[in-house]
């Protein structure tokens, strides 16, 4: 079996790298975290190669660091077994969504050992690191000292209850040392107060190299056009003044210290139980996991002339981005690509409250797929109401009004009317020769409106303005149903002026082939089922559209419903659904699967019972009471397994209405 070519980068071309942030292994991601990086950085993938450009998109698990340890602590498992299971789970989740990565992988591999080892030594080498002795939290209760994550309490910034030792979910401070939290407690066990013991760890000496990270910023922020949110939050660090940072924690799971740099005994003996803080190796995963796709890995990260990156994410991942990997590169004094393009996105909040992966509050990735409705209709919404200049509320009602006011009404109609009336007698599925009027200027208006929204498509695109594009594509999609409005397409035209009947079918069928298109970066499902409904193959993505790539006499197959109408009263249930937590679904929903499973057991038991008397009566008529009871407890209803009962309320959504 062949191996597939790798994406490498082409010399004189421009050839794009894209990382999304690396999701945290140890929990289920929502609808927040999706759209806020890999399907955002999965719309500008697919955007790219559909202009032919060579692009490698870039994701995986970010495993290693003391969030791992405390989940697998409360699962009662080793941290690598959590890291098996919640990476499967996000591979399966980002596989509904359909994100296109060219490569998912994860941090806790070899080459994630060996690179950020690599990078640490060129640091320390180049006199960009320092060895201090600090107090930390310690637990006397479990005679260890306790990473950040282990602790919880008041932010002194803010002075939010909950904020942990390394991070504040509300004001997003990082900028303190676990024990400034005020009412400081151990997040295992929240009786016992850490108390302070000293322990060395080395740190990152970014006030050395905050001269040249301000440098670099001002030139790549500018000539790059970062997210307005990401500039300021970098201003915000640069401002304030950089200070050295610890990148040496007292865990087990992490990439441990290489001691070979260090030429005295006693200091190898301080570090052979400490590894890497997660936060200096996280962004190092891109690397590791691109070398995990490709032995030429440096082609795409070593080649700042010719590679372009993009980073995808949400505003709380941005100094990582923007400050520390940056300076890490610099330090290095190694020829990296460094980011081009910063995509930053604020907060999709959840129906007047707020998503919460800590606390299971919203809709989480492996819960949409049980509503019943299509990745792409998922998909769509999320990026319509992507959070690019200020936070976006996700609300069911406007959910179902943009299924079915705009991607039925509008994209769905449109495509269907015209694929319907090709495959009706007047032209039994084949184009018809629309060469005669094809050039007629009274297409002429029709013609350049829907291309200057193809310019203004492309503008959107390339400035990653994601929303803006996606409006500009369905600006055509509409535009196509006003052109077969205006031309009155139906058969009376075909009947009673063949030839012009015959040119605005062909460019409607072309037109429909540019939506597939134009779509494929936001609705990759849909634009497969337009370009398999056309017998068609896929249409770069060009810079003017000339509606004349589908020819005459082509055939074209049976016309399919791209959507489906949502009955709005799914509303309340759907908010009901997804009310409280995380764990107030699961138990709501394992009571209820519980509930139907013991009634479709009643059942089945009744109807074996009443199969076997019936058998007993009629002599058993050459069939066994195992058949028969066999036989008896399969059907439920009119024929449907226990699990159907359970799915009833979200068929409705099925309803074919385009």
């Amino acid at each position: 079996m062949a191996t597939q070519e790798k994406t490498l980068p082409k010399e004189g071309e421009r050839n794009i790298l894209i990382t999304s942030a690396l999701p945290y292994v140890n929990n289920v991601p929502h609808l927040g975290n999706i759209v806020g990086s890999v399907l955002s950085a999965d719309v500008f993938s697919r955007y790219n190669k559909a202009r032919r450009r060579p692009t490698l998109f870039i994701c995986g698990t970010d495993e290693f660091g003391t969030a791992t340890e405390t989940k697998a602590l409360e699962e009662k498992v080793t941290p690598r077994e959590l890291c098996d299971k919640y990476a499967k789970v996000h591979a399966e989740i980002y596989q509904w969504f359909e994100i296109g990565f060219d490569i998912f992988g994860r941090t806790s591999t070899d080459q994630q050992t060996e690179i950020v080892q690599s990078i640490f030594r060129k640091l320390y080498k180049n006199g960009f690191t320092i060895e201090r002795t600090s107090r930390q939290p310690y637990c006397e209760k479990h005679k260890a000292f306790l990473a950040d994550r282990y602790i919880e309490g008041t932010c002194p910034k803010c002075g939010y209850e909950d904020a942990r030792g390394d991070q504040c979910d509300r004001c997003g401070s990082v900028d303190y040392e676990p024990l400034d939290l005020i009412n400081a407690r151990c997040k295992v066990d929240p009786d016992v107060k850490p108390v302070a013991r000293e322990t060395k760890h080395i740190h990152l000496l970014l006030d050395k190299l905050q001269p040249r990270i301000e440098e670099w910023v001002k030139e790549s922020s500018e000539k790059g056009s970062w997210s307005r949110n990401g500039r300021i939050i970098t201003d915000s660090w640069l401002k304030q003044g950089l200070r050295d940072r610890g990148i040496t924690r007292d865990l087990k799971w992490g990439v441990p210290i290489p001691l070979d740099v260090f030429p005295e005994e006693k200091d190898r003996e301080v570090y052979k139980d400490k590894v890497f803080y997660v936060w200096f190796d996280a962004c190092i995963g891109y690397v590791s996991i691109t070398a995990n796709y490709t032995k030429d890995w440096e082609k795409w990260w070593r080649d700042p002339e010719n590679v372009q990156l993009y980073q995808f994410m949400g505003k709380d991942n941005v100094p990582f981005h923007t400050v520390i990997f940056p300076g890490c590169q610099m330090g290095t004094e190694d020829p990296w690509t460094k980011l081009h393009h910063l995509s930053t996105t604020e907060y999709l909040n959840y129906e007047n409250g707020k998503f919460s992966k800590s606390r299971g509050v919203g809709v989480f990735g492996n819960n949409a797929k049980d509503t019943g409705v299509p990745a792409d209709v998922w998909r769509y919404y999320l990026l319509k109401n992507r959070p690019e200049v200020g936070d976006t509320q996700f609300e069911w009602k406007y959910f179902i009004e943009q299924n079915n006011n705009e991607l039925l009404a509008k994209l769905g109609n449109f495509v269907n009317r015209v694929i319907k009336l090709v495959n009706s007698k007047i032209y039994n599925s084949i184009i018809p020769d629309y060469t005669k009027m094809h050039a007629d200027p009274i297409f002429d208006k029709a013609k350049e409106e829907i291309n200057d929204h193809l310019r203004q498509y492309l503008e959107d695109l390339e400035a990653v303005n994601l929303r803006a594009g996606l409006t500009s594509a369905m600006l055509i999609a509409q535009a196509g149903n006003n052109f077969l409005q205006n031309n009155g397409f139906d058969n009376k035209l075909a009947a009673n002026e063949p030839e012009k009947a015959a040119a605005v079918t062909g460019i409607a069928i072309n037109l429909i082939l540019l939506c597939a298109s134009i779509f494929e970066p936001y609705l990759p499902a849909t634009s497969k089922s337009i370009l398999e409904q056309l017998q068609a193959p896929f249409l770069y993505i060009p810079d003017r559209w000339t509606a004349d790539d589908i020819k005459p006499g082509q055939a074209i197959g049976k016309a399919k419903y791209l959507f489906s109408q949502i009955d709005p009263k799914k509303e309340d249930e759907w908010r009901e659904m997804f009310g409280g937590t995380q764990a107030d679904r699961i138990k709501r929903e394992e009571e209820a699967a519980r509930v139907t499973a013991k009634k479709a057991a009643e059942k089945a038991k009744k109807a074996a019972k009443k199969a076997k008397k019936g058998t007993e009566e009629k002599g058993m008529e050459g069939k066994s009471v195992e058949a028969t009871a066999t036989g008896a407890a399969e059907p439920l209803g009119e024929g449907k397994e226990p699990v159907d009962a359970v799915t009833d309320g979200v068929q409705q959504v099925t309803l074919p209405s385009s």
